[in-house]
């Protein structure tokens, strides 16, 4: 989103928007992703490119949230508990 835009999505947990911005930026700084992005404008930005951050950042907060629930022992059985079985061959 451009600066000055606004968005009338309600953040769920706002002191989460800095560490997803940072983040965001970080991953792009990783990809060699196009340096414009730093001034805070994104307009100049492919949409391949853009959509290569948040790829990667999604991936990472899935990865990160599998190693959350490997952590926590029993949470993950019940976790997979709740889906179905994919057979087996």
């Amino acid at each position: 989103m451009a600066l000055g835009s606004s968005s009338k999505n309600i953040k769920v947990i706002p002191e989460a928007f800095q560490a997803m911005n940072q983040f965001k930026y970080e991953v792009a700084t990783e990809l060699g992703i196009n340096p414009e992005y730093k001034s805070g404008y994104w307009g100049n930005i492919s949409s391949r490119e853009c959509g290569a951050v948040g790829g990667h950042m999604v991936r990472r907060m899935v990865a990160a949230a599998q190693q959350s629930l490997i952590g926590q022992g029993g949470a993950t059985t019940n976790f997979r508990g709740s889906f179905p079985q994919e057979p087996t061959q």
